[in-house]
């Protein structure tokens, strides 16, 4: 099975909660009436679209009835799939890259998100992609953390820097920079920050983890990815909300599609946080975790069952 239709079965159930109700309506109403928009205002917040992007939504199809680009209740699903694709399509969602040397990312989310698992997946992403990958265990104050990323580089044969529990994040960025940069080394993923209860403790933390990949890296980190549980809904733009006053974010890891009927988060956390999702996951498959492409998250909610 190719990703595409592995996105397509992991937003299975939001397929059910969104686009199902949808075909519902068009079927149940021979013409556009004030009761079919209610409905299907309805379909898009059950769907965890978030009320400010479904407000949005609903201008562009009102606006559209208006101009006549929407004459039948059948014209409201394409309609419906071209919007939410501009919503994803807007700004950069692509990874920078350092441009010479080790390029760094950065990686934060709530314990529990599958922060650790998303940085193993990467890993062996980048490795699939023909390059070398140094793991750091910069999540210092779990030694949970610390044992499942090593796990995870025995798995994918990929090496992990660490340093005792409790010791200070930035001694293991440090460490981890130069060995990579002794090595070789292609891409850097920094595992850290699995909390979130003072901002400024973290804050603090990544300023700190910053500076010093950044005296040794121009530049880096390149990239600071938020993991986040698409099972949590509107709790994930919540979370991500808190976490961008706290730290710089530049993109967003949406995991566990697969397993809500609150993929429409994916269009909310766009809109309303004006940041790109880059990485999305959809199953428990090593390979399940993949960048973000927002034509094909389009046609895979608004596809045939």
């Amino acid at each position: 099975m190719g990703f595409f239709d592995r996105l397509k079965k992991g937003l299975g159930k939001t397929r059910e909660n969104l686009t199902n109700k949808i075909e519902k309506l068009i079927i149940g109403y021979a013409d556009i009436d004030d009761d079919l928009l209610d409905e299907l205002e309805e379909a898009l917040i059950m769907a965890d679209v978030g009320i400010d992007t479904t407000e949005k939504l609903m201008a562009a199809v009102r606006q559209g009835i208006k101009k006549k680009e929407i004459n039948t209740p059948e014209d409201l699903k394409p309609f419906l799939q071209k919007e939410i694709a501009a919503i994803l399509t807007e700004g950069d969602t692509g990874m920078r890259a350092a441009a010479e040397g080790p390029t760094v990312l950065l990686v934060i989310g709530v314990n529990g998100a599958g922060k650790t698992t998303t940085i193993g997946k990467l890993a062996s992403y980048y490795k699939g992609e023909g390059k070398s990958v140094l793991l750091a265990a910069a999540d210092t104050f779990r030694a949970a953390a610390i044992d499942q990323l090593e796990v995870w580089g025995e798995r994918s044969n990929i090496p992990v820097i660490k340093h005792e529990e409790g010791s200070d994040p930035a001694a293991v960025a440090f460490d981890a920079v130069k060995a990579a940069k002794a090595r070789g080394i292609d891409v850097l993923i920094i595992d850290t920050a699995g909390r979130l209860q003072t901002k400024s403790n973290l804050m603090q933390e990544l300023e700190k983890i910053n500076r010093v990949v950044g005296r040794e890296i121009p530049d880096a980190p390149h990239e600071t990815l938020l993991v986040l549980d698409a099972t949590t809904g509107q709790n994930a733009v919540s979370q991500a909300q808190l976490f961008t006053k706290a730290a710089p974010i530049t993109g967003i890891v949406l995991t566990k599609l697969d397993g809500t009927a609150k993929g429409g988060v994916v269009i909310g956390i766009k809109d309303q946080l004006k940041m790109p999702v880059k990485w999305i996951g959809v199953g428990e498959g090593i390979d399940d975790l993949r960048p973000f492409n927002a034509e094909d998250f389009a046609r895979a909610l608004f596809a045939a069952s």
